[in-house]
Parts: structure tokens; sequence; C-alpha cells
């Protein structure tokens, strides 16, 4: 299996450009529930340990339907499928730019979730407008333990986020052990008590925030992804989810810049436009990728860690 990886704002992206299953050629929809109930071992293949970290984002080359687009393309991880993901798209654009597979300008790419444009701006920085994005509910309250009272909103980014309005300790990378633990912790209390996203999706995506300490950015972010690992980058579905709470509060207008900042220092720019659907926005978020390595996966029969530790 031939893939390139890069990494955006510190968090990797796998692209995986042959050697896939088969899925068919219809929508993206359609080929991402073939790829998790038919052929799940090609995730595991490809995406867990020894053969990348935690918190390396694959993404599936595909074939896409509409000729205009210029892609499709399946996100995974170490625990499981991704609707969309923001930073992993920035990592796909620079990584068709570096194949000559695109040019600068704008490009559609085909998701689960639906057709995001992507503009590649040139310098490795790219431009994504991503799904509608909206609150699904605001304020709301848990008691978690060793945490307290916890609130915060539930809102969708092309993933489902829960975003506090608080955090339990500075978010600093001194404290990503403990951000963890806490992050971990509400995940659980929202499973138990059947808190979830619209028609009882999981909620899998754990945001806090503050304030920033630079001029140079507005808030500061940690992520907890899925499988339990932080994400390095600012996230770009999560600031898209977080666009879509200060949109609805009115705290940040249309087109007004917001730039986020990770837990490490990386850095996102987000803006929004009013979506035609009602109380929902279109967010654009903007950062940068690096393509760090070209190769081949050897799939060995004998290798006893073949489909990866789990």
């Amino acid at each position: 299996m031939h893939f390139i990886d890069s990494h955006t704002g510190g968090q990797s992206t796998r692209v995986i450009l042959d050697g896939g299953p088969d899925l068919g050629q219809g929508p993206l929809s359609e080929r991402l529930a073939i790829l998790s109930s038919q052929h799940d071992v090609f995730r595991r293949q490809t995406i867990l340990e020894p053969k990348c970290s935690d918190a390396m984002v694959g993404a599936l080359l595909c074939e896409p339907t509409d000729p205009e687009s210029s892609a499709g393309v399946i996100f995974f991880n170490a625990s499981g499928y991704l609707g969309m993901c923001g930073h992993g798209l920035i990592g796909l654009m620079v990584t068709l730019n570096h194949l000559g597979l695109i040019t600068q300008g704008e490009h559609w790419i085909e998701t689960p979730v639906g057709k995001v444009k992507a503009s590649y701006l040139g310098d490795n920085k790219v431009q994504i407008e991503n799904v509608d994005s909206y609150r699904l509910k605001k304020d709301v309250i848990l008691e978690v333990e060793g945490l307290g009272v916890v609130s915060g909103d539930i809102a969708w980014g092309g993933n489902w986020f829960f975003l506090t309005h608080a955090a339990p300790c500075d978010i600093t990378p001194q404290n990503i052990p403990a951000l963890t633990k806490a992050a971990w912790a509400i995940r659980k209390r929202l499973s138990r008590l059947n808190i979830t996203g619209e028609r009882g999706a999981e909620i899998d995506h754990i945001e806090f925030f503050q304030s920033s300490r630079s001029p140079h950015s507005d808030s500061i972010n940690f992520v907890l992804c899925p499988g339990g690992a932080y994400d390095r980058s600012p996230c770009g579905t999560g600031t898209s989810a977080k666009l879509a709470c200060l949109a609805a509060d009115g705290h940040l207008k249309p087109d007004k810049r917001w730039t986020q900042e990770s837990v490490i220092g990386s850095k996102f720019e987000g803006i929004y436009q009013r979506s035609a659907v009602a109380s929902r926005i279109v967010p654009q978020i903007t950062g940068q990728a690096y393509v760090y390595a070209d190769g081949r996966l050897i799939l060995d029969p004998n290798d006893p860690f073949l489909h990866g530790i789990k």
C-alpha cells in the first residue's frame, strides 16, 4: 500500500493512495458503511500501532462520484471512522498538491457527510469550507466524578462535540495527562447518561477552552479524540463547532476572523457565513500542512501484529 504522511499543526494524516479494498462506486457514506462492516481489517492494518501512533488519522483516497470533484476520502483512526476531519482534509489537499494531482485554487472533496470545498492557497496553506455546523444544545449540566459540576454545549462541526464552558486546569502541554483524564471522564459520563447528538449519535469529541495568553490568538483549546488521543492541531471540526456556538450566542459576527490555538501552540484561522438552513453556519477553516514521508506498507502474513495492536 502506497501512503503519504503529513502533519497539520502537529497532527498527522496518513493518506492511503492505493491497495485498499473494493468499495464500489456509490456515495461515500455507502462506501464507509462497506469499509466499516466488511473490511475493517484494512483500517487496523494501516493505522493501529505498531505502524502508527494513536494520534494518526487515516485517509483512504477514493474516486469521487461527481466528475467535478477532485477526490473522495474516508477518514478513520485507531478507534473507528470519522464523518469529516478538518486537519485531515488540509493534509489531504497538501498531499494531492505534492503529488501534482491538484493545483492552486478551489476543489470539491467528497466525504461521507457531504461535499466539502477546499482551496489550496499555496505555501502549504489550505482553506476548507466545512459542512453546515450548529449548536444542538446549550448549557448541558453534568455531575462528573472527580470534577464536580461541568457545563457545556453540544455542537456539530462534522463530528459531535461537547464543548465545556471552563477547562478543568490550565491548558498547557504539561497538563495534557490531567486534561486527557478529565475529558475521558466527561465522555464516559455523557454516555452513561445517554446524552447524545442527533439520532442517538455518540458525542465522541470533548473540547476544553480558555483565553489565550497570546495577543495573536483568541483562545486555546484541548480536544480529546475518539480513541483517547488528544488533537495536536486546533481541530478543524472542533473549531467549526466552536464558531457555531459563538455565532449562536452573538459573540462572533459573520466574516469576523477567529484564531484558534491548540494545546501545543499551532493555529487555525476561522470565519463563517450564515447557512441557508436556519440556526446553522458555514465555517471556513485555514491551516497549513507539511508532507514528511512517502512510503509503502508491507503486509507480512507472518507478522504477529499484522492487524495492529488492539
